[in-house]
């Protein structure tokens, strides 16, 4: 047998090959009931992040940034923005769905699959003859794949690489991919060059860089393109992009189960493990939140009458969103201390909260002085598939009242139906009159019908504000 001929064997055997064949198998079966409507929601999901941040001035600065980086007008829709060609477009718009923090995310991947999965298919959209069922497939190939590389490069990874960067730049080429209609071998290709693009530090928190965050999806997303263009115009890329001896796993430190890469295919679609986000910062802190919110509802502690609040959580999500107390804010989405005694003075946390702080406010200051926040080893050790975190709150006279979160409002065990997501999406995005949202919403709840796989399946760019 030729070396040649062997080494196609060997590499037909490899977890990646596995997870291209369930691609394309993927693609030739009926989709599932409940893998359309929770599409329809994933597409929603992305809307509203996008709407919530479109007149931010750091959306401007990111349709700026598109245009210096890819200049020229095009087809393709830009949220609050003239159309550009489709890579500038979703650059653009997978930065723009990142700035709230409010992009869904995924307990084990520990990452945004939406942004990296949705913002390069529309893009295309605009410019490809693409069905409804193309999207479909395409944005569900885009999960597939970030969540499952996400898993496999594990909590060690996510600790020091922020994985919406890192897998999400594979998840975005095999969206990109699908919606270019790449045979297996070269959605193969495509992969292994979106992987050697990889790259996203968590340095950035570190140096307080915090309004460059979401240049990670928007890098992730133009790289996937690009990775899926390269491919259909026949580069070869890397084949064991993750399992490999100079791979993502070896080399970005990797510790997660490798075998995410290719069993489980016979379970739903990891769109369906996805997270929608209940709260408008970063999802590290969403279990003392919920935990804060079911003590307000069941007990009303008047925040002047608290004595203390202890916040007792998993080690990893200081790593990420460790911000004692924001100077601006764009650190406001991680600090646990600021959405915690925000919740607790104002009994709601809203996008307000997060775009004009009042971060010298007597009363909040009073509240968060009060709040001690330590981590507990054994909470670490349910991480990443649950997020274990406490909060006891003692009132001046005495009382104590306690409560423990696990899981995160909007997981998997826990999700909102369609109309809660349709209040979201105002919630969110107090900016979206009534028009805009019925439009948004019914293009939405189209992918969740089989009848309508032949229509077109571009968004009208009315959808883009």
């Amino acid at each position: 047998m030729k070396d040649s001929s062997l080494n196609e064997i060997i590499m037909e055997h490899l977890p990646e090959a596995a997870l291209v064949r369930h691609l394309d198998a993927l693609q030739r079966r009926p989709i599932p009931s409940a893998t359309r409507a929770r599409l329809a929601q994933a597409l929603l999901d992305w809307f509203t992040a996008g709407w919530s941040a479109l007149a931010l001035p750091a959306a401007d600065t990111l349709r700026r940034l598109a245009g210096d980086c890819m200049p020229g007008a095009g087809p393709a829709p830009v949220f609050g923005g003239a159309g550009m060609a489709a890579p500038a477009a979703a650059f653009a718009n997978a930065g723009i769905a990142h700035l709230r923090e409010i992009d869904d995310a995924h307990r084990a991947a520990m990452l945004h699959p939406g942004v990296v999965a949705v913002s390069p298919v529309l893009a295309l959209a605009a410019i490809e003859p693409l069905t409804q069922r193309r999207v479909a497939d395409a944005v569900i190939a885009g999960y597939e794949v970030a969540l499952r590389v996400g898993e496999a490069l594990g909590t060690r990874h996510a600790a020091g690489f922020h994985a919406t960067a890192t897998a999400g730049a594979v998840g975005a080429a095999a969206a990109a991919g699908v919606a270019l209609g790449l045979p297996p071998a070269a959605l193969h290709h495509a992969m292994g060059i979106g992987a050697t693009q990889a790259a996203g530090l968590w340095q950035l928190v570190d140096d307080e860089a915090h309004e460059s965050k979401s240049l990670h999806p928007a890098f992730a997303v133009r790289n996937g393109i690009a990775a899926a263009y390269a491919a259909r115009a026949g580069l070869p890329g890397a084949r064991a992009f993750v399992t490999g001896r100079r791979g993502l796993h070896a080399l970005l430190g990797g510790d997660g189960p490798l075998e995410a890469l290719d069993i489980g295919f016979e379970a739903a679609e990891r769109i369906n493990t996805a997270t929608i986000k209940a709260w408008p910062c970063c999802a590290q802190l969403f279990t003392p939140l919920d935990a804060a919110r079911a003590l307000i509802d069941a007990h009303q502690p008047v925040p002047e009458q608290i004595a203390s609040i202890e916040v007792l959580i998993f080690p990893h999500a200081l790593k990420i969103a460790g911000v004692d107390w924001p100077a601006k804010p764009a650190e406001t989405c991680f600090s646990l201390r600021y959405v915690l005694a925000t919740l607790l003075l104002k009994q709601g946390l809203g996008i307000e909260d997060m775009e004009s702080p009042d971060l010298r406010s007597p009363a909040l200051l009073a509240l968060a002085r009060k709040i001690s926040v330590a981590t507990d080893d054994g909470f670490q050790r349910a991480f990443p598939q649950k997020r274990p975190s406490r909060v006891t709150i003692t009132m001046q006279d005495g009382r104590s009242f306690s409560a423990l979160r696990e899981l995160r409002r909007g997981d998997p065990e826990d999700p909102f139906d369609w109309d809660q997501l349709q209040a979201r999406m105002r919630a969110f995005a107090p900016g979206m009159d009534d028009a805009a949202a019925r439009r948004v919403s019914h293009w939405c709840a189209g992918f969740a019908e089989a009848d309508r796989d032949a229509d077109v399946g571009a968004p009208p760019a009315a959808l883009f504000g």
